[in-house]
């Protein structure tokens, strides 16, 4: 479900509301050694800074980025890469956005609009991906999708049961909470508008106002507290209304039993053989779907254009596949999308989504083993839950593995996210974690990407971590083009920056861990590190590890 990775994780106490918005040479830049003795940063990010940390230099910055910009400026420079295709299985993408339309792929087979097969690929019309999901956007959780329609074993709905039981009445009193608390804080904003005589303030005004009325002291109160959780009360009414959707949503659409949201595609999902359905516009339906746009600028937002952002590789064409909806994928759409990916020429495909219940995870391990074959990288979101994925009570699908000792491919990349605080709070809240079923670590709190409309704003989750390290991937596959996926992968995973440092887990503080001991690399990513490795790895000049769950 795409929509668990916005950065917002909201949590309701009474009345009080807080607010939140996927080294094995000596060529490696910074020994590890040293890595724990970087200064912290004990000064806050610049605006500037907010909108870039991802790309920072943990030495020269104390940021623990991916050394995106010192890659470019020092090893990069003018040099000329490969074309590489990214497919970006997600919600739709704006495909007409400033930063992404001269970085879209392009099926040259196929003709626009008319309604043929041209290339005879099986899609029709799919000039830059496709859309599976027909015009479908709101969906059940797949958990609430078994209980509706009797999928899976008794014992396993039963667990469903039981999850609904529990998840559907606290959407609905967070749902309640947030209506009610967002009604006291308008009630309070025109009223203390009123007494200003001004049509906005800011935090200032609201403190050299004395109260003539125990209501307008009240009003006073209500609004301090809410410039603790944003910049200004119109930002903090625009989360609280963020929450009310997402809370809204949950208890329309994701949580209703009652609700069919695949009823406009008209296919069978859980029939794999039923695969002639969709349509050739990957584009989002609605603003709101704006998870697979930002997803998409992280990873090639075009360079040094004067707009927006800059995505982590150049050299890159993103395939749209419009595969998740607002709520829980469908392990049809995910294994078919993959498999799309891999015969239409993409070389690495981005992942950021995930479920707790798969009905069908051969489908999506078939279709993983077939982009293994077919030497395609896949790079995926562990997960917001905060849960430590080795346990085998916290599912988070798909995955490379079927709970056991060994992957069932060699060519997917688990990634957790996180902070741009480095040090004991490095790692995001909400980020899944686990020491054989998490590869690495990058930036996922807090990045700023593209929107729909040619907008731009921030959005955390492990499903902003995962892009990173897509783009980190296809500039080494852009440059060095002879690797393969496998090696790709134990290049990212072996160039990343250890730590030994404790670090909170899950932001419980008494849930603290040592960093090298909650994912298998015990490393953050670093792009400079990794495209040195790759080029001493060409030259016959270092070995890479090979290492199995």
């Amino acid at each position: 479900m795409n929509r668990a990775y916005f950065n917002f994780s909201f949590t309701l106490a009474a009345t009080t509301l807080f607010l939140v918005g996927c080294g094995s040479t000596t060529l490696v830049s910074t020994p590890v050694e040293n890595i724990d003795a970087v200064p912290l940063k004990v000064t806050d990010l610049t605006d500037y800074q907010k909108k870039v940390w991802g790309h920072a230099d943990l030495v020269i910055d104390t940021i623990p980025g991916m050394s995106v910009n010192r890659a470019y400026s020092e090893i990069i420079k003018n040099k000329h890469g490969k074309t590489v295709i990214v497919a970006v299985v997600d919600s739709g993408i704006d495909i007409e956005h400033e930063d992404l339309d001269d970085v879209l792929w392009t099926n040259k087979g196929e003709r626009p609009n008319n309604g043929r097969d041209d290339d005879g690929n099986g899609y029709i019309d799919d000039v830059h991906g496709y859309n599976f999901l027909g015009e479908a956007y709101n969906e059940q959780l797949e958990y609430v999708r078994m209980l509706r329609l009797g999928v899976g074993d008794a014992s396993i709905r039963a667990k469903a049961r039981l999850k609904l039981d529990e998840a559907y009445p606290k959407a609905l009193q967070n749902k309640q909470q947030y209506e009610q608390i967002y009604q006291v804080v308008k009630t309070a904003d025109a009223a203390v508008k009123k007494e200003l005589g001004k049509s906005s303030y800011d935090k200032s005004d609201l403190l050299s106002l004395k109260p003539k009325s125990e209501e307008m002291q009240q009003h006073v109160a209500v609004l301090t507290q809410m410039f603790s959780y944003g910049e200004s009360i119109p930002s903090v009414m625009e989360e609280l209304n963020e929450g009310i959707t997402y809370f809204a949503d949950q208890v329309n659409y994701n949580l209703n039993k009652d609700f069919d949201g695949r009823q406009p595609v008209g296919d069978d999902p859980y029939n794999f053989n039923d695969r002639k359905y969709g349509n050739g516009n990957p584009k989002n339906r609605v603003d709101t779907e704006s998870h697979g746009t930002h997803v998409a600028g992280i990873i090639a937002a075009e360079r040094n254009n004067g707009k927006g952002v800059n995505g982590v590789a150049k050299n890159v064409k993103i395939m749209s596949l419009r595969a998740v909806p607002n709520g829980d994928e469908y392990d049809k759409d995910v294994a078919l999308a993959i498999r799309y990916a891999v015969d239409n020429g993409a070389k690495i495909i981005n992942c950021s989504f995930g479920k707790s219940f798969s009905p069908n995870p051969g489908w999506v391990h078939d279709a993983i083993k077939y982009a293994a074959s077919k030497d395609v990288l896949i790079v995926h979101a562990a997960g917001n839950d905060g849960n430590d994925l080795d346990n085998p009570e916290n599912p988070n699908y798909p995955n490379d593995h079927d709970f056991g000792s060994s992957e069932i491919a060699n060519n997917v990349i688990t990634v957790g996210a996180l902070t741009s605080s480095y040090g004991s709070k490095m790692v995001a809240t909400f980020s899944n974690y686990g020491k054989q079923n998490v590869d690495v670590f990058a930036p996922g709190a807090a990045i700023y990407s593209t929107l729909p409309n040619n907008k731009y704003d921030f959005m955390g989750g492990t499903s902003m971590a995962a892009p990173a390290v897509a783009g980190v991937a296809a500039l080494i596959r852009s440059y060095y083009p002879q690797l393969t996926a496998y090696q790709v992968k134990q290049i990212i995973i072996q160039s990343g920056l250890r730590s030994k440092t404790s670090v909170i887990v899950a932001g419980n503080p008494d849930n603290a861990s040592s960093f090298d001991n909650i994912s298998k690399s015990g490393k953050m990513v670093n792009a400079y590190n990794a495209l040195l490795l790759a080029e001493s790895i060409t030259k016959g000049k270092a070995t890479l590890h090979h290492n199995t769950k």
